[in-house]
């Protein structure tokens, strides 16, 4: 089988496209076709090294993808040979991403993927959904799962709605009742977070976005799903609610937070931090649970059209993909994957 691999952390030059024997099932495994690969943040940042140490002698990138399962091992119902899936974390802690035709993952990582959700949609989920609904669970006083009606009367801020995560955000937190502001930086990203579903866009760059969302929101925003905490921090305070939550899952642009104590004592604010490898395997579950019934209910829609354009790249160009990612693309970049 075709796969691309790495022996050394670098820059994206260190990807190859090599030949490697097709795996077989160990127990509790399943084997997928794969046939579209998902690339994140996350998959540049670990083949740099920036992100943990490399663990393996050769790795074989990317967490997220969508395919065909082909074979099962030991203890997997047979049935699900032939079933279309989505994998998420296929990579974590493990050799062999989705980056290559053949992906092996425990059979709970690969999700059934219905009939009339494509590939493309499957290998959008992953670290971007399953963050976004860690994100929308974790206020002190909201739910921990998500459903219609579960966020019924919640005011939720997305930051960066043009972003893989802020589109899952805008289109998870609208799925289940809640209403939804986006701060961007410029016209086209207000157009896509617009399409994703947002029902308010501010640009932040314009005007005084901090009384343009307490217009909207008087009494303050419930959650705020955070890209760039040290950027935003000031105008997420200006605009939270007394016992809200700033769930961030990264910080864009690198600038250090500095906290008002006292402020935010006052505040009683909640400041959760995030990151799928850590948030522990009930949340996961739950979180895998619940984007599956989104992705059934056709919450989570992609294409430009949806708020998300997708930016697409062969096998042999996987090099360029991660480079694509690196540079900020805007939209979901996708490596197809040759049947």
């Amino acid at each position: 089988m075709k796969a691309i691999i790495y022996r050394d952390n670098g820059a994206a030059d260190v990807l190859r496209l090599v030949d490697r024997d097709l795996p077989a099932p160990g127990p509790g495994e399943v084997r997928v076709r794969v046939a579209v690969s998902g690339v994140n943040p996350t998959d540049w940042q670990a083949r740099s090294g920036a992100a943990h140490p490399k663990l393996f002698s050769e790795v074989t990138p990317h967490l997220d993808g969508a395919g065909t399962v082909d074979a099962v091992g030991e203890g997997v119902d047979p049935s699900r040979v032939g079933q279309r899936v989505w994998l998420f974390m296929a990579a974590a802690g493990r050799p062999t991403g989705t980056a290559a035709e053949f992906a092996l993952v425990p059979a709970e990582q690969a999700v059934p993927l219905p009939d009339e959700a494509g590939f493309d949609v499957g290998a959008s989920l992953g670290v971007p959904a399953l963050t976004a609904h860690r994100a929308l669970t974790v206020a002190e006083d909201g739910p921990r799962r998500l459903a219609p009606g579960a966020l019924d009367g919640t005011v939720v801020l997305a930051a960066g709605g043009a972003g893989a995560v802020g589109h899952a955000v805008i289109q998870l937190a609208r799925w289940a009742g809640a209403t939804v502001i986006s701060t961007v930086s410029g016209p086209q990203k207000s157009r896509l977070a617009t399409a994703a579903g947002a029902h308010h866009v501010i640009n932040y760059r314009e005007g005084d976005p901090a009384a343009a969302i307490r217009e909207i929101a008087p009494d303050g925003v419930d959650i705020i799903a955070e890209v760039a905490l040290g950027a935003n921090l000031a105008l997420d305070l200006a605009v939270l609610r007394t016992r809200g939550t700033i769930a961030t899952y990264a910080n864009d642009g690198g600038r250090p937070v500095e906290l008002d104590v006292l402020r935010n004592m006052v505040l009683n604010t909640r400041f959760q931090f995030l990151v799928l490898y850590t948030a522990g395997p009930q949340a996961r579950a739950a979180a895998v649970e619940d984007v599956a019934a989104a992705v059934r209910d056709g919450a989570l829609p992609v294409g430009e059209e949806h708020g998300l354009p997708l930016i697409r790249f062969p096998l042999d160009r996987t090099a360029d993909a991660h480079l694509a990612v690196e540079r900020g693309a805007v939209g979901k970049v996708l490596v197809d994957i040759p049947s």
